[in-house]
This record gives C-alpha cells, structure tokens and sequence, in this order.
C-alpha cells in the first residue's frame, strides 16, 4: 500500500481471509460470465491490503459489472449510469480515511460515463478504477459498445458497427492518468499482481480488465486465453525487462529508427540489443502511450498486458486537504450560513 494510504486508512485489527470479505449475497451473473474470476480474484486480494473492511468502499455505475459492491463485504454502493467516478471523487476527497474503489464497464465508463472518468484521471483523485471490459453492453441484451470493434454485428448493428472504437489504455494515458493497466479475468495470478500494484499506487490507478460475456460476446478474447495461441499473442510487460514475447521468446519490441514507431520483430543476435526495455515510471507517457497501440483491435494478436504506465505526482485529495488546511490557517472557519447568503443576499417579503 501507498505511504498516504497506510497513514490513513485504519488497519483491520485482526488477520483477514478472503471469507472476510464475500458478502451474504447470492451473486447474479450469467453462468460462466467473466466477472465470477474478477470477484474472485478481488475478494481473495483485499486481505493483503491489511485494512479494515469498515474503511473500504466499492462504488459502481449501471451495468452487469456494477452488482459488485453487493458482493464485497465492505461498504458500496451501487450509483448512476456513467457517474461513479464523479461519486467516488467526493467519497475520497471528504473521507481520506477510505480506500475507495470504482468498479465499472466499458459501456458505463466509456459512452455516458466518458467525461467524468477522464476528469478522474487527470485530477489524479485517489481511487482505484476497474473497468471491466467485454466489447459489448451484457446488461441490455447485446448492442455494440464504444469498444466493440469496427463492423461487430449486433443487435443495434445489424449491417455492422460503423464507430471506431476506442481503446481504453490509450485513453487513460492521453488523460494524464499516473497508474494505467490491463489484464485479463481468466489469469488469476497475473490479475492479482496488477491489482497489488494498483492498490500501492497514490492517486488514480486505472485497471482495464478484459472480461468474457459468454452470452452476449463469447469468446472476444480467446486469443489471448487459449494456451496453443497466449504466447504469440500476449506482450507482457514488466518493469526493467525487455519486451520480448512468443513460443521461444523470439520476439521483441523495437522502435523503428525510420518512424519512431513501436514495431514487433523477429529477434535475433544482430537486433537482440535494440529491444526496447519497459520503463512504466519514465515520467514521459509517450512510449507508454505507443505500446497501446500495438494490438491489433480486431485480431487482438500482440495485445501487450501488464503496467504500462506508474508515475508518482501529486494527489488531488492531498493537495485539496492541504489548501483547505491553509485557508482555515489564514481566515479560520468559515460560516456556512454567511457563505451561502453572502453580502447581496435578498429578503423577499409577502
């Protein structure tokens, strides 16, 4: 856990286990729907943050994803479409004492949800974000989302999608986030430690989760889980290795001297040297941002995972504790009723 986290939120007085934290709530998704591993993961995860489950809160738009705070055993609450990060961000900013936590989806996040999360970002409130996304809205029975690929066939778009969708690493990254990753439902390991080191970030941490509706979109991701296919198709990132991937680690990320471009290609002893080595704290977003850019948005195919991008600047909740600190320091308490009437108030009589 952060250094601000861990002054702040209160420690569990006693050893915590994932039993801790699963609600009395029978939990009401589709059979074999991605969300199942997420919870999963979520609820065996939170006891090594050491904090009162009293002090955690998992907050939620609208969407198959935003039933989650009914099954965590901490505090939630289940908000408005597109609204959660708005919600959170005053959930953080008054209560420090909170580890809170947004969980959401590609629909609610992105379409009516798209200005309130990018503003999140960008003011580096303290919240951890989960966006599940499926490349699809499950919750109303299947219409293309903003992140189902160009010319998806669904029920809202029976000639094919004609919007290009947006890929929500490359968003949070132009939105100045500090802390941006994707992983995947089905790797339980690797989905932990993202969430470990999203959770020991200050400030905003967004975590894309690539998430199967074997209803509404099976198999959007079967690329990236199959076993005979993972290795060629998954980049994973870690911090101060090179990026190199595939069946006998034979391919590696470089940047093309022509274009300045990120390119994969075949390694070998003569360009072994030139494979680019992952720096998620270098303070510049630009190869972070360049690295998003490498899957393939219909294929999936060289779908780079893991931490693209962890710099540490300043928190919005600590900053705006601090001016507050000052302005009480300097003008002492203010008086709610004289601030809201002010000197031009007004007297209507009958």
């Amino acid at each position: 856990m952060s250094e601000t986290l861990l002054n702040l939120v209160p420690k569990a007085e006693a050893a915590q286990s994932m039993r801790d934290f699963k609600s009395d709530q029978e939990v009401r998704w589709c059979p074999g729907c991605g969300d199942y591993a997420v919870l999963a993961a979520v609820q065996g995860f939170m006891p090594e943050l050491g904090l009162a489950k009293e002090n955690i809160v998992f907050v939620s738009g609208i969407g198959c994803s935003s039933r989650f705070p009914y099954y965590m055993n901490t505090y939630g609450m289940h908000s408005i479409h597109g609204r959660a990060p708005a919600i959170a961000t005053g959930l953080a900013t008054s209560r420090r004492d909170l580890s809170v936590w947004v969980v959401t989806g590609d629909g609610d996040a992105l379409s009516i949800g798209g200005n309130h999360l990018i503003h999140a970002l960008r003011r580096n409130v303290n919240l951890k974000i989960l966006l599940f996304n499926n490349r699809i809205y499950g919750l109303t029975k299947g219409q293309y989302s903003p992140t189902s690929e160009l010319g998806k066939i669904t029920k809202s778009t029976p000639m094919g999608s004609l919007d290009a969708p947006f890929n929500p690493v490359s968003l949070a990254i132009g939105a100045e986030a500090s802390f941006v990753a994707r992983t995947v439902d089905s790797d339980r390991k690797h989905l932990t430690e993202v969430l470990r080191q999203a959770a020991d970030h200050p400030g905003t941490a967004l975590v894309e989760i690539y998430q199967n509706c074997n209803i509404f979109n099976d198999g959007a991701f079967e690329v990236l889980q199959d076993k005979d296919q993972v290795k060629e198709a998954v980049i994973r990132l870690e911090h101060g290795w090179p990026i190199r991937f595939g069946t006998d680690n034979d391919k590696g990320v470089i940047r093309d001297p022509a274009t300045g471009d990120l390119k994969v290609v075949q390694v070998t002893p003569d360009n072994e040297h030139t494979i680019l080595v992952h720096d998620a704290h270098t303070p510049s977003p630009a190869t972070a941002f360049a690295l998003s850019r490498l899957a393939d948005p219909d294929t999936l195919h060289q779908t780079p995972i893991g931490v693209f991008h962890s710099v540490e600047r300043p928190v919005y909740d600590t900053l705006m504790a601090e001016q507050l600190g000052s302005a009480i320091e300097r003008y002492g308490k203010a008086d709610l009723r004289q601030l809201l009437t002010g000197n031009d108030s007004w007297t209507v009589v009958g």
